[in-house]
């Protein structure tokens, strides 16, 4: 028995809405409001909170909380609509820029948090190795410990220049998108 042509789109998305919103995970993002972006995602016009609930059948306050959730990570943006008092929103349509913003923000926090613990953390272990009064095992530990750092700061310089080559778009130099999308037309 053939499927009718509204099922069959139904299904293609369903498949593509579950491995979405099993993976957003990696986004700090719960399955339910991943289902939520997904769902967004298909929809070609900006969704109100009731359109949301009618959608996915969950309550209002609990669509407010997850779209808040997809804004905080820029995945979802508040929209205005002529003629409507009520918020409407739209899913970012393009991962590459999703990745991008999401990925390169949070590895600059890193390295510049990281860096900045580095700095600190050298200048203690330097009045230990400078100190006079320091103990044989203090200075061997303190040495250890600033060569290991030495390491870790190339580690976050390296992070430091992928995430600037992310918000620059010059990984895409490296590593180009590509534009096959593998869709044959008869």
């Amino acid at each position: 028995m053939k499927k009718k042509t509204e099922e069959l789109i139904e299904e293609a998305e369903g498949a593509v809405v579950n491995s979405i919103a099993e993976t957003m995970d990696l986004y700090g993002i719960t399955p339910t409001t991943g289902r939520l972006f997904a769902r967004m995602y298909f929809k070609q016009k900006p969704m109100t909170l009731d359109d949301m609930k009618e959608d996915l059948g969950m309550s209002k306050p609990s669509m407010s909380i997850a779209v808040r959730n997809l804004q905080e990570v820029s995945i979802v943006q508040k929209v205005w609509q002529r003629g409507s008092r009520k918020d409407s929103f739209l899913a970012e349509k393009d991962f590459f820029k999703y990745f991008s913003h999401f990925f390169g923000s949070k590895w600059e926090r890193e390295a510049k948090l990281n860096l900045t613990a580095i700095e600190d953390a050298e200048k203690m272990l330097k009045k230990v190795l400078d100190d006079e009064e320091s103990g044989e095992e203090a200075i061997k530990r303190a040495k250890i410990d600033y060569e290991q750092l030495e390491d870790y700061r190339k580690y976050c310089k390296w992070l430091e220049r992928l995430s600037d080559s992310i918000e620059s778009g010059e990984i895409f130099d490296f590593l180009p998108v590509e534009e096959e999308t593998g869709y044959k037309k008869n």
